[in-house]
């Protein structure tokens, strides 16, 4: 039987997995030199190109040769290899427990698989969970070693509590100092102000994609079987609300998860996010091998 860390990623999606790496639609500097390459010019093995020498360069990257033919003193350029940090905020409040197939688990399998695609090109990764804030934290992986940790890690996480999309972003923003990518992957079944908590992310530091990943019974409750006259409790907050569910309120609903959805991604636009929207019916490697790399995100 496999164990929880193997049910996220089996060994056959690993293996397509190394074939991908994660993308940034902006040149966003590491600290270190990584195994990344960057279109930033500085100083590596690689060359890039010429510039005419100014007072002050180096005189290291003088190419003598090309003085002795052409009198003129030029600077060789080299392109700079650098890493890539990539952060996954994962929802783990309470409404990420509901739906067929389970959102909890279609969200870990995504982040596991993000994870392991920034890991094995030797980024700088890490997870953190949050609620009303960020929960637990894996911060600052690089390279193979750490890929069973992360997915232990992954395995163990369970929806519950209350949801704060904002007082999330808002302390995971304010916790790091570094540029890079950041991935948030939930629900997005919030009451906050979404726009106020994608402010939180300079776009000058953080190249930012939303995944609101939905099962098929939010979508079209009537697969969930949710008919006739109800008393429906809120999951994370408790309120109570009865209602009688019939032809005329199912579509009013599902024209308001239409319009919050468009809302969504209309904000994200403007944001400069990229927003994506997943049915947890639609298999989690279809996600992340074609839509992904569809979005620029992997490639």
């Amino acid at each position: 039987m496999p164990s929880p860390a193997q049910q996220l990623l089996s060994d056959e999606l690993m293996t397509r997995l190394d074939r991908l790496d994660v993308l940034s639609r902006k040149i966003l500097s590491g600290k270190l030199a990584g195994e990344r390459r960057s279109k930033k010019k500085g100083q590596s093995v690689e060359f890039a190109d010429y510039r005419v020498y100014v007072p002050g360069d180096d005189l290291r990257f003088i190419d003598w040769n090309l003085y002795a033919r052409l009198e003129k003193l030029f600077l060789r350029l080299f392109v700079e290899e650098e890493d890539l940090a990539l952060w996954v905020l994962l929802d783990v409040s309470a409404s990420m427990g509901y739906g067929e197939p389970d959102k909890m688990l279609y969200a870990k399998q995504v982040a596991a698989a993000l994870g392991y695609i920034g890991l094995v090109n030797y980024n700088r990764v890490s997870l953190a969970t949050f609620r009303g804030g960020v929960a637990e934290q894996m911060a600052n992986m690089r390279g193979r070693r750490p890929i069973r940790p992360m997915l232990e890690f992954l395995a163990r996480q369970q929806a519950g509590g209350a949801g704060d999309l904002m007082a999330a972003c808002q302390a995971f923003a304010r916790s790091q100092r570094g540029k890079g990518v950041v991935v948030i992957i939930s629900d997005l079944l919030d009451k906050g102000d979404y726009a106020r908590a994608l402010r939180c992310f300079s776009p000058d530091r953080f190249d930012l994609y939303a995944i609101q990943v939905l099962c098929p019974q939010e979508i079209d409750p009537e697969k969930g079987g949710v008919t006739g006259d109800l008393r429906l409790r809120d999951v994370e907050d408790g309120n109570l609300a009865e209602v009688s569910i019939g032809p005329a309120l199912l579509a009013r609903y599902k024209a308001n998860l239409q319009a919050y959805c468009r809302h969504l991604r209309a904000q994200s636009t403007r944001h400069g996010v990229a927003y994506l929207v997943s049915d947890t019916s639609v298999p989690f490697e279809l996600l992340v091998l074609r839509y992904l790399r569809q979005r620029g995100m992997l490639g």
